[in-house]
């Protein structure tokens, strides 16, 4: 999902940098300025395609793609382009809580196991009251991203039923609700109960009961439930400092998440819906859910901090039922982002201007769609004089440029490891079998006289294992578009024989998701692993 700062956008949003000189125009951005805007930030941040739409007072005023769809084809991007749009898709699993609940099936304040019997969290007292209205406001205790690696990256072999039993043994990192953290394991479970309660896949109800009322025609629960894929981006992400398809690696058991596809005509329709309070059609005659469940998914649940104020004067920022909610300049703000691998998109709203932006991109920069959203932002809230472009490449760069120090050290010390003629080491103590108890076994073993890393359950998790400090290696992934290389310590016992391992992110640019400090591998016995060629 990602590389650079867009590792955060999932996490807080909202919590962003601004800067720029502030005066006060009546003048609002026109389709020309949007057009040199996107051109200059397709070229300033390497994205090979672009969507942008902006809806006010109902009406879609501006709506284009920018670009193409994939560096292998060159076709171009439309409005009918369909990207995946990630985590925006938590606003729909909270809608189709809301539809249920307006047909009196269920309650926000409903407890989780009297839909789901099975299920479990660390703390016995937090299982029993854990509540619908918990499974969507990142408020569980969890640390940020706890147990993302059973769905990211993708291709791996979880399911809802092993997400649900795995959850047990994620340790708390805070007090149940009193702590923001961002969570996409709790939303698949809101999907498992929309699933229990209506009877219907999630997948069959976001399409039949939302998508298709208020005729969001080219849109679909996932990928693999499109049936035209002549208009799909592929996803893009840095590979060696090279901008380049990447694989389309998220899976259907994580779809209540993030895994929705859509184009702006669709999301414009969407977008509008929601600033009616759910209602729809011409003369607005019809109701996907009512004003009081509306309501609720747009008043804060849970509190994220904020830092200085900025230019948008914002001093308050939340999270609804799918929704971040902050104030800029005085007005209500509600939006969302979403990042895939590859694939990062945003949405953000403001009810009382009636205004809406869309900006859906193939690339994992979000300093992209971030230039764009508050330019076009600023236009409508007089805000002159800041050059947003410059500002997100500014800050990109130096957590670019920081992040690689980081890193280089450590190559830089493997290498030597590799040349000093003098190291001694066995690396026969570390081979064997490891287990987790919610991520399942790895395999340490030799490939061609290398010590090699294996997940067993997540394949794209392979990689060579290089010596570092001590008892300390870097795993280096084989897919190189995952920035995700990792510590790995090993842990000895009294006979010197590896017995555990801990793993650790190196970069801080490496995304969330990547939950390898939640990991806790203990060494199987008995286990023999062969030379492997």
């Amino acid at each position: 999902m990602k590389k650079n700062i867009q590792v955060l956008i999932r996490l807080i949003p909202f919590v962003l940098i601004f800067l720029g000189t502030v005066s006060v125009s009546s003048q609002t951005i026109t389709s020309r300025e949007i057009d040199s805007l996107v051109e200059r930030t397709l070229k300033t941040f390497d994205v090979p395609g672009i969507a942008v739409a902006i809806v006010k007072d109902d009406k879609v005023i501006h709506s284009k793609g920018y670009g193409v769809r994939s560096l292998n084809t060159s076709q171009k991007v439309d409005a009918n382009t369909l990207f995946g749009i990630a985590s925006n898709s938590k606003a729909f699993t909270a809608a189709a809580l809301g539809i249920l609940i307006d047909e009196k099936k269920l309650m926000w304040d409903d407890k989780v196991i009297d839909y789901i019997p099975e299920f479990r969290l660390y703390n016995p007292y937090v299982t029993e009251e854990f509540t619908i209205r918990d499974l969507l406001t990142h408020r569980s205790g969890l640390g940020l991203g706890a147990g993302d690696l059973m769905i990211w990256p993708g291709l791996n072999n979880f399911t809802v039923r092993d997400i649900i039993n795995n959850l047990r043994y994620l340790k708390p990192v805070s007090g149940f609700r009193t702590k923001y953290d961002y969570d996409n394991l709790l939303y698949i479970v809101a999907g498992e109960v929309v699933a229990r309660v209506s009877g219907m896949r999630w997948e069959d109800f976001i399409e039949t009961r939302i998508m298709r009322p208020i005729n969001m025609t080219g849109s679909s629960a996932s990928f693999s439930r499109i049936k035209d894929k002549s208009n799909v981006i592929d996803p893009h992400a840095p590979v060696n400092g090279v901008v380049q398809v990447i694989d389309r690696d998220f899976d259907d058991v994580a779809n209540a998440a993030g895994g929705i596809y859509s184009n702006l005509t669709d999301m414009c329709r969407w977008i509008i819906m929601q600033m009616n309070n759910g209602k729809y059609d011409e003369g607005l005659k019809n109701e996907l859910f009512s004003e009081e469940v509306h309501k609720e998914m747009w008043a804060p649940q849970t509190i994220i901090p904020v830092g200085d104020s900025s230019d948008y004067n914002t001093h308050f920022a939340s999270y609804g039922l799918g929704w971040f909610l902050s104030d800029v300049r005085g007005y209500k703000q509600v939006g969302h982002t979403g990042a895939l691998a590859g694939i990062v998109t945003q949405v953000t709203l403001i009810p009382e201007m009636k205004l809406g932006i869309i900006v859906l991109t193939n690339q994992q920069s979000v300093e992209a769609f971030n230039a764009i959203t508050n330019t076009i932002k600023d236009s409508y809230l007089g805000i002159e004089g800041a050059d947003r472009i410059k500002q997100y490449h500014e800050t990109a760069t130096q957590n670019m440029a920081d992040a690689k120090k980081i890193t280089e050290n450590i190559w830089k010390d493997i290498d030597v490891n590799q040349k000093s003629s003098s190291a001694e080491t066995n690396d026969s103590v570390y081979v064997g079998i490891y287990s987790d108890k919610w991520f399942g076994e790895v395999i340490i073993s030799f490939k061609n006289g290398k010590l090699w890393f294996d997940s067993k359950r997540s394949p794209k998790l392979t990689g060579e294992l290089l010596d570092y400090k001590g008892n300390t290696f870097i795993v280096k992934w084989n897919d190189r578009s995952m920035d995700a290389d990792a510590y790995v310590l090993f842990y000895l016992d009294s006979t010197g024989k590896a017995s555990g391992i801990k793993m650790k992110a190196i970069s801080p640019l490496t995304d969330f998701s990547y939950d390898f400090q939640d990991l806790d591998f203990i060494r199987k016995e008995k286990t023999a692993v062969a030379e492997q060629v």
